[in-house]
């Protein structure tokens, strides 16, 4: 595996911009804090204190050179990889709630992915508890960019406090667009949760693994061919999944649901895609072949990978 994972061509499908900012970075931007400060934030005990945190690194990003340099570092980890494609997920919704004009911090992104080898595509998030209002402003921004390397419309945030079903008309715009429909789901909510996505339209789940309690549902997934984004360390910290041994990567990939691996927040985890493919093996038994074929699915998946 040594040998194997660092050369396999790889992509993330499911990896949030804000949520890959080491805190060495907050200090490079903003130096006046001290880098003990920083680290603090990086420390959460349950899902909402992860949001919280996802939430106050956001808030440090101020402009967007900020969100320029923050790019440059997260593709400089990328090629190191050797990941060839990635779909970086935005927090459209928070850079609104900032206040912030989107167009040049989406500008500054899409111009310092340019400098990059690794093909970035962009799918732009609303943040579900914010309500429907904020999410339709997301959705416009989306769609005013489909041909601005733009593929995909989210949902993320608290699953709880922002129920699918609130978004229909969002998803059914960004649809009509020619965006993709991406959620969130299955996370922090059960099976019922990933339905009301799948009743929307999404053609990705973010997580899902909560897939694992509805065997009717994994029979969708599979017959549809709709796969789950997994992300174990994220799960592990966040405290959605307790002990590693009961993480069910390896019952849903066994059941044919179709999965890819991805790093989610790698920084707010300390973890990497490569990592995510190490555990896999080493935790789950996961063979060379099989975590090729997850590798492969990760193009085979993608919004606009040719």
């Amino acid at each position: 595996m040594a040998d194997f994972l660092p050369d396999v061509p790889k992509s993330e499908l499911h990896l949030h911009l804000e949520g890959s900012v080491e805190p060495e970075t907050l200090y490079e931007l903003d130096p006046s804090g001290s880098i003990e400060d920083y680290r603090a934030l990086y420390h959460y005990t349950d899902f909402d204190a992860f949001l919280r945190a996802f939430g106050a690194i956001g808030k440090r990003l101020r402009t967007p050179a900020d969100y320029a340099l923050i790019t440059r570092r997260l593709l400089e980890r990328l090629e190191a990889q050797n990941v060839r494609y990635a779909e970086i997920i935005i927090a459209a919704g928070v850079v609104l709630w900032k206040q912030q004009e989107f167009a040049p911090i989406f500008d500054a992104v899409r111009a310092a992915a340019g400098e990059s080898r690794v093909r970035v595509r962009w799918i732009l998030d609303a943040v579900r508890q914010f309500g429907v209002e904020p999410a339709m402003r997301v959705a416009e921004l989306a769609a005013e960019r489909v041909n601005q390397e733009v593929v995909a419309l989210g949902i993320g945030g608290s699953e709880e406090r922002g129920p699918a079903s609130w978004f229909q008309d969002v998803f059914a715009f960004a649809g009509s667009a020619g965006l993709h429909l991406h959620a969130h789901a299955g996370e922090s909510m059960g099976p019922e949760s990933i339905w009301e996505a799948l009743s929307l339209g999404a053609e990705r789940i973010g997580h899902g693994i909560a897939a694992v309690r509805d065997p009717a549902l994994m029979r969708h997934l599979r017959e549809r061919d709709i796969p789950l984004e997994i992300c174990i360390t994220s799960n592990l910290v966040t405290g959605v999944v307790q002990r590693i041994e009961d993480h069910p990567v390896r019952r849903l990939f066994d059941a044919g649901v179709p999965i890819v691996l991805n790093s989610d927040d790698p920084a707010m985890f300390r973890c990497s895609l490569t990592g995510e493919f190490q555990l896999a093996a080493e935790q789950f038994g996961f063979t060379e072949a099989e975590l090729r074929r997850i590798a492969e699915n990760g193009f085979r998946y993608a919004f606009d990978w040719r």
